[in-house]
């Protein structure tokens, strides 16, 4: 019996813990601190009849109570991390330069194309101002100093297409949206060496408050013109620019012309008319003006444009150029064609490519990318009033003042871009300012004219004075001691000497002499003697020198730094 009570006992105890442990095993989201072991209550059951007292369990030390949980202290926040600021990206180094030279109308409108050329070539632009663009060039080129692009009229690259110092453009698909002129002016034994951007022409300008209808003739231009006189509202019949490019329209109307064409089209430098009927018949109408008191005898083309701006003469002969003080003058104009069928010359500005850069292909990617668009090309002849030879570009020109030039030019001639054009400027000036001074008739100044421009063409060297010598292949030409070379030639100063100079030269000794005509069948050494010893000089270090000669003494000066 007692062992049954006990093993009751046990079942008991056994049930209550289970069911503890059951209310324990509840899932609950809140964690309660854990009770501590109480030791379990020790009460004997009570026997009827008394028994043999049941062992004492053994009392079960109460358990120390769990120590409450450290609380672990909350950590502290964690510090935002730093910011780490973004690093601009560095700009890769160009890959190289492209370099232009242009004058100072058209250099800032290229030098702002510099952030486009970097982005999209990896090229620094740069853009450098030139007032002897064709000249430095001839210098620069041979050497490989020279820029990528020169900007230049056509007519100043015969002789450097002639050198082999310009390399053919490629306009592509583009080049139908050039105008044709243009693209024959930069065109050279059927091979095309530019990118056109603006032609010129001049045309004839009338005062409108004192001509309705403008003449379609020469002799209604003088007599218009007299009548005004006449009637006292001016001073002249016309206002007179120039001897010879300012006058080409009169002289074609008369059929005069300075070189004639071949079958292909091409300029022959030996059909020459400066002495040719209609250029002689053009040269006696001016001549007859002047001694008659309807033109100025002073052909100066400020004075002059001042004549037409005042009022003083009623008719001129003109170039864009000339618009914007005309238009400042407030006297009322229009732009006609000129009398007579006359037409003008016309020139075409271009970009033309060094043969001797290092980035004629990038040079030609340009050009094709940046040049041939329309917001460059307005961009030019905003600053340039010039009319656009891109014709996308020309289309969007509202002026009406241009529109009337470029239809005046329709008939235009181009300049003759060759060689033998060099050697009919200075006889011309002087034969028509010969006729119209009165000192030769028109037929005589005209045909000693065209004798000896006919010289110059057969040997284009003649009057050249030249200082050959062991330093030429460092002034750029192609090698020492050649005459010939226009790079060393000599220039006449208003001082009436012959000037050249100053070339860059490294330390050591030279010799030099003069030479004229490009040969040395004529030549000048020490003391001025014919066929004379060399004229030495040294330099101690690098240095620039210059020379000076005299024709009276024939003796030449050597200026040393």
């Amino acid at each position: 019996m007692k062992n049954n009570k006990l093993y009751l006992l046990l079942i008991f105890v056994l049930m209550g813990a289970m069911l503890l442990a059951a209310c324990g095993g509840t899932n609950n989201t809140t964690t309660e601190e854990p009770a501590a072991n109480q030791p379990a209550e020790n009460t004997a059951p009570v026997e009827e009849t008394a028994e043999e007292p049941m062992e004492e369990p053994t009392e079960v030390p109460a358990e120390e109570p769990m120590e409450e949980p450290t609380e672990v202290p909350a950590e502290e926040p964690m510090e935002e991390p730093t910011e780490v600021p973004v690093e601009e990206p560095v700009a890769a180094e160009p890959a190289g330069t492209l370099r232009i030279w242009a004058d100072d109308t058209r250099a800032p409108i290229l030098q702002d194309l510099a952030d486009d050329v970097l982005a999209t070539y990896n090229l620094e632009l740069v853009v450098e101002l030139k007032s002897a663009i064709r000249d430095d060039f001839q210098v620069a080129a041979p050497l490989g100093e020279g820029p990528d692009i020169i900007v230049i009229a056509h007519d100043q690259a015969g002789t450097l297409v002639d050198n082999g110092l310009l390399a053919p453009v490629d306009l592509g698909d583009k080049a139908g949206d050039f105008a044709p002129k243009a693209l024959e002016a930069c065109t050279f034994d059927g091979v095309l060496y530019c990118m056109p951007y603006a032609t010129e022409n001049m045309a004839f300008f009338y005062n409108t408050d004192m001509v309705e209808t403008p003449p379609a003739t020469w002799d209604e231009v003088l007599a218009m013109g007299r009548e005004l006189v006449g009637a006292g509202e001016t001073t002249y019949v016309m206002a007179v620019t120039g001897t010879t490019y300012d006058a080409y329209p009169l002289f074609t109307s008369f059929g005069g012309y300075i070189f004639g064409k071949n079958d292909n089209g091409d300029w022959n430098p030996d059909d020459l008319g400066v002495d040719s009927p209609g250029m002689i018949e053009g040269v006696q109408w001016l001549a007859d003006g002047v001694a008659n008191g309807d033109l100025p005898a002073d052909w100066d083309w400020a004075n002059n444009h001042a004549l037409f701006e005042t009022g003083e003469a009623p008719f001129i002969m003109a170039g864009p150029w000339a618009l914007g003080r005309i238009r400042e003058s407030g006297i009322p104009y229009a732009i006609t064609d000129f009398p007579g069928g006359g037409y003008p010359f016309a020139g075409t500005q271009g970009f033309f490519i060094n043969a001797q850069s290092e980035n004629v292909l990038l040079a030609q990617a340009f050009l094709s990318e940046f040049i041939a668009n329309v917001d460059t090309q307005l961009a030019l002849y905003e600053v340039g009033q010039r009319p656009p030879a891109y014709l996308p570009a020309l289309e969007q020109v509202d002026d009406p003042d241009l529109v009337a030039m470029a239809a005046a030019g329709v008939n235009a001639t181009m300049m003759p871009a060759i060689p033998a054009m060099g050697s009919v400027w200075g006889n011309w000036n002087d034969a028509v300012v010969l006729a119209r001074d009165g000192k030769q008739d028109a037929t005589s100044a005209m045909d000693d004219a065209g004798a000896k421009v006919r010289a110059l063409i057969a040997n284009p060297l003649t009057g050249m004075v030249n200082v050959p010598g062991s330093y030429q292949a460092q002034a750029g030409c192609p090698g020492d001691w050649q005459p010939e070379c226009d790079v060393t030639a000599m220039a006449m100063g208003d001082d009436g000497l012959y000037h050249s100079g100053p070339f860059a030269l490294t330390a050591g000794d030279y010799e030099v002499k003069v030479a004229l005509d490009g040969s040395w069948t004529t030549n000048y050494g020490v003391d001025g003697e014919p066929d004379g010893a060399n004229y030495p000089f040294s330099l101690a270090a690098d240095g620039e020198v210059s020379f000076t000669y005299d024709p009276a003494t024939k003796l030449l000066e050597i200026v040393l730094p």
